[in-house]
């Protein structure tokens, strides 16, 4: 008998919507020219890819010439910190980020030190939250760029962007927002938010993967990191991937249509996922590790004291079930989350730390099954 398989990593992907897929498939077949040609093919391409241009930007509030497509949500973090230090002529050189962001903030801004740039690293408190008295005590008058994660990929807890981009407006500093897990779980409006670049990827709200988009304000420089053409005004050259940015638009597009009905929903599955928990295996054989209110609602990191992650993962998927952690096997040695390791969290909280994300297609019953197989394997191993 097959065995039923869940899918709970819906923050490293998500499966793609059949309208998207159904949106795209014109653009593998029939309409298959390249944007920048000048024939009726390429006419057809350009113009629907100024069609998901308009889409989108409208979606998130910005202009459509502020919009760029890049091939991921690390190329656009690439971008907008290596881009806009490239194109700095001021005597600024330093960089503000924090401990907890993705390594396609943190490897860029690193790469950066070697040609003069300075860089600090705000710790973040027990429940993964930066300090605002922290954010304005570091801004300075050689800050050149801030950037921050909207809400972070481990744990969920979100940050108090609306704050920090103010401050760094007051202090003259661009500020660079990776939001590619926010899209979809936020709203997001970027004529109102005091930010100057803003990171998305199409993989994470059920659209295809090899797509990402960059917001740069209109008076924002950046000079291109590839060269070789003249797509996205000169700032991302290479030939567009017209399908996948079509596939974008319309998972932009349902996401935003059915934020509110999402959100609610991905609320109640994560209650769900902690009653449950409470009810079958009691509160103190397990952690919730992040922010408790101030959090993306699609992700849940729960330590199991006394079980590491690597055992509970692996006998989950044995079981069918997909879930995650921070960590990364390297060399054969699990290391843990920098996420984690920054929250300062105990050693045993750390190593037994595990992601739950949700999505579409996830369930009440396939949470009830979930928890009720974890409550097995804790027996089980304990024992």
């Amino acid at each position: 008998m097959k065995q039923t398989r869940i899918y709970m990593d819906h923050a490293a992907s998500t499966p793609v919507h059949p309208l998207v897929t159904e949106a795209m498939l014109p653009y593998l077949h029939e309409q298959f020219g390249n944007a920048s040609s000048v024939h009726a093919y390429g006419r057809e391409a350009k113009q629907a890819l100024n069609r998901a241009r308009d889409l989108i930007s409208a979606a998130i509030g910005c202009e459509p010439s502020e919009l760029i497509f890049t091939g991921s949500g690390t190329e656009s973090d690439n971008l907008a910190i290596i881009g806009a230090a490239a194109a700095n002529t001021t005597d600024r050189k330093g960089i503000l980020t924090s401990r907890i962001e993705h390594h396609a903030v943190l490897h860029p801004c690193e790469q950066l030190t070697n040609f003069g740039y300075g860089l600090t690293c705000l710790p973040v408190d027990i429940l993964g939250k930066i300090s605002i008295e922290d954010v304005e005590a570091n801004l300075n008058s050689q800050t050149f760029l801030m950037s921050l994660m909207y809400g972070n990929n481990e744990v969920g807890t979100v940050q108090p962007i609306d704050v920090a981009g103010r401050l760094a407006r007051e202090n003259g500093v661009l500020f660079h927002v990776d939001a590619v897990q926010a899209l979809g779980s936020l709203p997001i409006s970027l004529k109102d938010l005091p930010v100057d670049l803003m990171s998305f990827s199409a993989h994470k709200i059920n659209g295809p993967k090899g797509v990402g988009a960059l917001y740069i304000g209109k008076q924002v420089r950046i000079q291109a990191q590839q060269f070789g053409g003249m797509q996205e005004r000169k700032r991302r050259a290479g030939t567009e991937n017209v399908a996948g940015i079509i596939g974008f638009a319309k998972a932009v597009e349902l996401s935003m249509n059915g934020l509110e009905e999402k959100r609610s929903l991905m609320l109640r599955l994560r209650n769900r996922f902690l009653e449950q928990l409470s009810e079958r295996l009691g509160a103190e054989r397990y952690v919730v590790n992040g922010h408790p209110t101030e959090v993306l609602p699609h992700i849940l990191n729960v330590s199991f004291i006394g079980i590491d992650a690597e055992t509970m993962l692996m006998n989950l998927d044995l079981e069918g079930i997909a879930a995650a952690s921070g960590s990364a096997c390297t060399s054969g040695s699990l290391e843990i989350s920098h996420v984690l390791q920054a929250m300062e969290l105990p050693n045993d909280v750390m190593r037994s730390a595990v992601r739950f994300s949700f999505g579409r297609g996830t369930t009440s019953e396939e949470i009830d099954i979930v928890v009720r197989k974890i409550e097995t394997i804790l027996d089980r191993v304990r024992k």
